[in-house]
């Protein structure tokens, strides 16, 4: 990983834009300006813009109309289905009495900054140049955290899960974690044990949300596929739904929602797309999302 993730600052441009740029927006972190530098912001949207034709050969028009049509079909959909469909399933967690939400490979996001969430114990995890890149922008900004713990931990190494163990993290509490984004970069087996070390040491009923490429593809996830090698983070992986279905049940876990994109069109950007009819978004093929509870 770079010490300034390219995957994580254009998922963080991708939230921002769409805040920026929509009155009636998919997500919104709260979080006025984002936590990206304005620098940093208008880089991306720069080389974004610039590269318009590897996103859309024929495309003819301005600037600015070049970097919102990338924004809405190529960088916002997964980064926003993400955001929005965690959002909702922690909320349900908390109506259960969940107090903890784990972040795995945190980099930018800022979903548990919100108020609203600000009574939970959260811990973020990723690696040790991240996580420090990410405290001074918070501190930088003065974005409330003192709610959050920051755990610095390399998921190649064997033993990172007692980062997290060693904190003060409750493993007998209810806890909801995300792994977004991950999945793509692991091989099989690294990710079946990393869901194994997860579901070893959460109690029953704790949930987790993740998700992962398909073996159908489409023009928008192939041209995501080559921006995630060109910024050295290759996508190793694709999967099945019985493939997931089984490593779940493997580890004592098992599917209580699963989200193709038509899915994820209908229940969460349906209204923007209403509201917004000449800037659809729509989720990629090839993008799925699973929701999983703990059962043993």
């Amino acid at each position: 990983m770079n010490e300034k993730n390219m995957t994580a600052l254009v998922s963080a441009f991708a939230r921002a834009y769409h805040v920026r740029n929509n009155d009636f927006p998919i997500y919104s972190d709260g979080i006025d300006g984002g936590i990206l530098y304005e620098e940093e912001y208008n880089s991306i949207s720069n080389s974004m813009a610039e590269g318009i034709l590897f996103f859309n050969p024929n495309y003819k028009g301005d600037k600015k109309e070049a970097l919102r049509w990338i924004v809405d079909n190529n960088l916002s959909p997964s980064v926003l289905a993400r955001e929005i469909i965690s959002e909702n399933n922690l909320i349900n967690m908390m109506k259960l009495g969940c107090r903890q939400l784990i972040v795995f490979a945190s980099g930018y996001d800022t979903m548990g900054y919100k108020e609203r969430f600000h009574n939970l114990n959260i811990y973020e995890l990723d690696r040790e140049e991240m996580i420090k890149d990410k405290k001074k922008r918070i501190e930088e900004k003065e974005i409330w955290n003192k709610n959050v713990r920051y755990i610095s931990c390399d998921f190649e190494d064997d033993n990172w899960i007692d980062s997290l163990i060693n904190s003060t993290y409750d493993k007998e509490g209810l806890s909801f974690s995300t792994l977004l984004g991950i999945s793509y970069y692991l091989a099989k087996d690294d990710f079946e044990k990393m869901i194994r070390l997860i579901s070893n040491n959460v109690v029953e009923g704790s949930t987790l949300v993740f998700d992962y490429p398909t073996y159908i593809e489409c023009e928008e996830s192939k041209k995501n596929e080559a921006l995630a090698k060109e910024a050295s983070e290759e996508m190793k992986t694709k999967y099945s739904y019985h493939e997931i279905e089984s490593m779940l049940e493997k580890n004592g876990l098992f599917i209580v929602e699963h989200l193709s994109n038509e899915m994820v069109d209908k229940d969460y950007f349906a209204f923007y797309n209403k509201m917004n009819p000449k800037h659809i978004i729509k989720e990629p093929i090839g993008v799925a999302y699973c929701i999983a509870k703990k059962i043993e």
